[in-house]
């Protein structure tokens, strides 16, 4: 082999030792989000449209929080605006940006023993929960739907709940959490596009929606690379554009489950 030979095929052998560098992110989102079921959608089309894999972390809105401050995500997900606010506030996140809404509501045993449904507001159908001491399964995992949970038994003045033995904390996520409910009969409080997406739901039923306080909004939020060097700031922000754009609007305004809409698309350009 003459000299040129040699120098061809140690560059050869120098170009396949190179590492690879994928395009991919870690995104934190919460496991409300991913049980609803949009994230089987949404992902493959993020593929397909921007050759970008994103890896999903499904955690609770507490948790994706401090996985972002701590740097081991790329940009979080999540749907609790006072820590979200707080996040940014310590300089943790660059910026929120809404997606996408839905709502939060209280499911129950089919034949209401609380009588929730006749509820004026949220507030009320907690306190019949609470007098009446019906069993009720809470997240209790500093998720964002226990984060409004815990404000909403505060806005009853029933803030020490979760000392009463008719309340469980099931430290879990969403799915889970519906579980525990539906094996003890309970009531429970969940985002609309999970219980949708449940398929375990035995005697329980929808019993309470439509307060303006259950409003539950979603929002992207990039983690400050000027914290974390290592973050993929030029993915994120098209990962963003994307999520904000028409073809994930098409995506999220047609997903249902049994004819009804999960998310309502609300991002501003």
């Amino acid at each position: 082999m003459n000299w040129k030979s040699c120098l061809l095929a140690l560059a050869a052998s120098f170009t396949l030792a190179l590492p690879v560098f994928a395009k991919d992110i870690k995104l934190a989102v919460t496991t409300s989000f991913h049980n609803s079921g949009l994230s089987d959608v949404l992902l493959p089309a993020i593929k397909e449209d921007l050759d970008l894999t994103v890896k999903l972390l499904v955690v609770g809105t507490g948790q994706a929080l401090r996985l972002g401050q701590a740097g081991d995500v790329d940009a979080i997900l999540v749907h609790s605006r006072q820590a979200e606010e707080a996040f940014l506030a310590a300089g943790y996140g660059t910026h929120r940006r809404e997606i996408m809404y839905n709502d939060f509501v209280l499911i129950g045993p089919k034949d209401d023993p609380a009588g929730i449904q006749h509820a004026a507001n949220a507030t009320e159908a907690l306190q019949k929960i609470a007098q009446s001491k019906q069993k009720f399964v809470s997240r209790g995992d500093d998720s964002g739907t226990h984060k409004k949970e815990r404000a909403l038994w505060k806005a009853a003045d029933l803030a020490d709940v979760s000392g009463q033995s008719w309340y469980r904390a099931a430290g879990a996520g969403m799915g889970a959490t519906l579980n525990t409910a539906s094996g003890m009969n309970a009531y429970v409080m969940a985002d609309r596009a999970s219980w949708l997406n449940f398929g375990n739901k035995g005697d329980l039923a929808l019993l309470f929606a439509g307060d303006p306080v259950l409003f539950n909004q979603y929002a992207f939020i990039p983690v400050n690379p000027e914290l974390h060097p290592h973050v993929k700031t030029a993915l994120v922000e098209k990962l963003e554009n994307w999520l904000t754009g028409a073809h994930a609007e098409q995506l999220i305004s047609s997903y249902k489950i049994n004819g009804e809409l999960l998310f309502t698309f609300n991002a501003k350009p």
